[in-house]
């Protein structure tokens, strides 16, 4: 599938126009339901090969909850590389981890996320996963807003990678 396909299918899935408020905060005319094109079989398997293209050097796969575990799961599937979910918080029961799947220490593992607007959530899983061992290759997101998460995933040490922008769905309407 051509980029501009790509894009234009996401567009079709998933962009809304009205008044949201973001994860970071922010409020926005349009929001991108990766709920919606993350659904979409024919979208997550090019997603998941686009990400799986990336892997590089990594040995792991990680996806934070909730929004990026399919991603996560279809890249696994794509590449035939083991993948894990990082928790927002332990769960308080049970095994009570915050990383579920093989043990991330001493592994090299590319973090994969849906929409980049300031990468809050990539960043904080990103560290979940230092802490615990990891060395994070690269943070790539599916789409970027363009509204800083590049510049902040750099400025905190890591390669940034979006396989689409904000333009790039915009230029698909």
């Amino acid at each position: 599938m051509e980029k501009d396909d790509l894009a234009r299918r996401i567009r079709e899935a998933a962009y809304l126009e009205g008044d949201f408020v973001l994860r970071s905060g922010r409020r926005s005319k349009y929001y991108l339901d990766k709920y919606l094109f993350a659904a979409r079989p024919d979208i997550l398997a090019e997603l998941a090969r686009r990400f799986a293209e990336r892997l590089g050097d990594a040995e792991l796969i990680a996806g934070a909850e909730l929004g990026a575990v399919s991603l996560a799961a279809a890249t696994s599937l794509a590449a035939g590389t083991p993948f894990v979910i990082v928790r927002k918080a332990a769960k308080g029961y049970g095994t009570d981890k915050q990383i579920e799947g093989p043990d991330v220490a001493g592994r090299r593992v590319m973090l994969v996320e849906d929409i980049g607007t300031t990468a809050g959530a990539a960043l904080e899983a990103a560290r979940v996963l230092e802490d615990a061992g990891a060395t994070v290759t690269q943070i790539v997101f599916a789409v970027d807003r363009r509204e800083g998460a590049g510049e902040n995933v750099e400025a905190a040490g890591y390669a940034f990678d979006a396989m689409l922008t904000r333009d790039d769905i915009e230029r698909a309407g």
